[in-house]
């Protein structure tokens, strides 16, 4: 993650991120800007690029070895990035 704060914005099946980054999800596939593409079945997360990822509770296990923990309306990411969600705007620092 940058220095900066990245902040995206989601409407509806869309989301656009400030730093050009945008994605539009159609039933349980999520297409990226940038060519990748997201599927899932149930709490898991399977992308185009290798990555999957498993949902328990409130936890995010990922298959490279980082997590995510979400508590209230911020998510905690094991590499020391946190993101704030309010409304419908998230910010990540």
């Amino acid at each position: 993650m940058a220095a900066f704060a990245q902040t995206c914005q989601f409407t509806g099946n869309q989301m656009v991120c400030d730093n050009g980054l945008r994605a539009q999800q159609f039933g349980n596939q999520t297409f990226y800007s940038d060519g990748r593409v997201e599927q899932q079945f149930g709490s898991m997360t399977f992308g185009s690029d290798g990555l999957s990822s498993q949902r328990v509770g409130n936890q995010t296990f990922y298959s490279d070895g980082t997590s995510t923990q979400r508590i209230g309306n911020q998510t905690f990411h094991s590499d020391g990035t946190i993101c704030q969600q309010v409304g419908s705007q998230v910010t990540c620092n």
